[in-house]
């Protein structure tokens, strides 16, 4: 485990009769951006609670930072950072407050946590609202407050759940920058839920999980390739009548979705006017693109990462992210 950061083996979490994790297996790699892509209800942040000792897996067995989840918590706590999707930061304090606060409780040395501080300010571009309080600050604003108390104690590993859920595009990309200058320096790895494709696609690599199994695991790129040829999104008067004949009629493996057909296509230019001129219902539209992440989660799932998206929760978060923007 030398070049690792985390290593999970068998990892189960039940809650009565639901079992939110169901035995997954994965490693990240030192340095690099690892990403839980996936619904709301999928496991991730379950996963996230026990490989930061927030929560006790029912079996299996984890480590990180080279350091068991179960014989060694403690030790595991002063290796990472955490950032929850919940705002957890002090209204009633100010920016510099919070991270001083964050400083005290790691025991970090007084003329050291000044010049973290410092740092960590104007790497998050807030340098100048230092002594303002956060009950004033945007939701971007704080979510970037969070990221510099996050790395304030120089963590080895920085877990990241939901990081940008509520944020608007812009504040978005800036969080994406501040994450990217991370990987660059080498010096922190990154683990990071989301259900939000562009953003998976930053990713080193990818776990793709559902239902708390793991479907699949790559680089953004090689999970792509899974799905051959080019993917067809048709609407047709009758789709159930067109998935039929495109399964039975043409051999293809059609996937009906909500309103539409998707299906693989090897060699399109030779398939498409074949499957126009002799389907038997009318086409209202089609599509026609190369192989997406969402194309990705659609074949191993069969749904689409959107349809479990937007909780109470999610909306709550939201709000009070957007709140005084």
């Amino acid at each position: 485990m030398k070049d690792l950061s985390i290593t999970v083996k068998n990892l189960v979490k039940n809650y009565k009769d639901v079992q939110a994790v169901q035995g997954i297996d994965f490693s990240v790699n030192q340095g690099e951006i690892f990403g839980f892509l996936g619904p709301n209800g999928a496991g991730k942040t379950t996963t996230i609670k026990m490989l930061c000792t927030l929560l006790r897996p029912t079996s299996g067995e984890a480590f990180v930072g080279g350091f068991n989840i179960l014989k060694d918590p403690m030790k595991v706590r002063k290796v990472i950072g955490i950032i929850f999707q919940e705002p957890t930061l002090d209204d009633r304090l100010t920016a510099y407050e919070n991270l001083k606060f964050h400083g005290f409780l790691y025991g970090l040395k007084k003329e050291f946590l000044e010049k973290q501080i410092d740092k960590m300010l104007e790497l998050v571009e807030l340098s100048d609202k230092k002594n303002l309080y956060v009950k004033t600050f945007s939701g971007g604003m704080k979510r970037r407050l969070e990221l510099a108390r996050g790395l304030l104690h120089t963590p080895k590993i920085l877990f990241l759940d939901e990081p940008t859920l509520g944020l608007d595009p812009q504040t978005r990309l800036h969080i994406w920058s501040y994450l990217s200058s991370l990987k660059k320096n080498g010096n922190v790895s990154l683990f990071l839920t989301t259900h939000y494709l562009d953003e998976a696609e930053n990713c080193d690599r990818i776990a793709i999980i559902d239902h708390g199994r793991i479907a699949a695991l790559d680089t953004p790129n090689k999970l792509k390739s899974q799905v051959h040829g080019e993917m067809v999104i048709l609407k047709t008067e009758n789709n159930e009548i067109a998935q039929t004949f495109l399964k039975k009629e043409m051999g293809l493996n059609p996937i009906l979705d909500g309103n539409k057909i998707r299906v693989e296509l090897q060699e399109a230019e030779k398939w498409l006017p074949k499957l126009l001129r002799e389907i038997p219902v009318e086409v209202e539209s089609l599509t026609l693109h190369r192989a997406t992440l969402e194309d990705v989660f659609i074949k191993l799932t069969g749904k689409e990462i959107r349809e479990e998206e937007g909780s109470w929760k999610d909306r709550a978060r939201v709000i009070m992210r957007s709140r005084l923007k």
